[in-house]
């Protein structure tokens, strides 16, 4: 069912798919599958996320046991507390990750960054969405071979009109942040 509404989204063209808050209408759940599903390696604690998200203890405990007793969430014993991280096992894993990579805008990003920007060996986000933090600032990394660097400076503002997030790249030889998501690589 969910595979048919998205396919009808596409096709209607509607963007950032009516702007997920109207599908999700709890704000707390919709931060916690932007935490965990726009990169599966984000863990969190109960505090740790109250205190990130500026939320109380209580609602962010709502929705984990929520999510958690759905299956799309793990807990993880460690010591006295426990952290709770993505099911990446889950039948609908993969879709909801979509479902938050297209909100959050990366498959545009991505598209525009591959459009005319050379040979591109990776891309990978840092920073805040990397950690699965909504802040509306994207840092991006790119490496590759003979980039077009003024093209950077050309769809920085179109990105920034299109996801309605401030984009802001980096070329750079290698990746080494050990936190970055590669949302590309290129294929062997």
């Amino acid at each position: 069912m969910l595979f048919i509404f998205k396919r009808v989204l596409l096709l209607l063209g509607i963007r950032n798919l009516f702007m997920l808050e109207s599908l999700i209408t709890s704000k707390t759940r919709l931060k916690l599958l932007i935490k965990f599903f726009s990169n599966p390696k984000n863990q969190g604690h109960l505090r740790g996320l109250a205190d990130e998200f500026g939320e109380s203890t209580n609602a962010i405990r709502k929705e984990l046991n929520n999510l958690s007793e759905a299956g799309y969430l793990l807990k993880v014993a460690d010591k006295n507390k426990i952290d709770y991280q993505a099911n990446i096992h889950h039948p609908f894993f993969s879709n909801i990750q979509d479902l938050i990579r297209k909100y959050l805008g990366l498959d545009k990003l991505l598209a525009t960054v591959l459009e005319r920007m050379g040979k591109v060996y990776q891309v990978a986000l840092v920073g805040d969405y990397a950690r699965g933090i909504d802040s509306g600032i994207i840092e991006v990394q790119i490496t590759g071979c003979d980039l077009n660097e003024e093209y950077l400076e050309t769809i920085s503002d179109k990105l920034q009109n299109l996801i309605h997030k401030k984009v802001s790249f980096k070329i750079q030889q290698n990746i080494t942040d050990p936190e970055a998501l590669l949302i590309y690589q290129i294929q062997d």
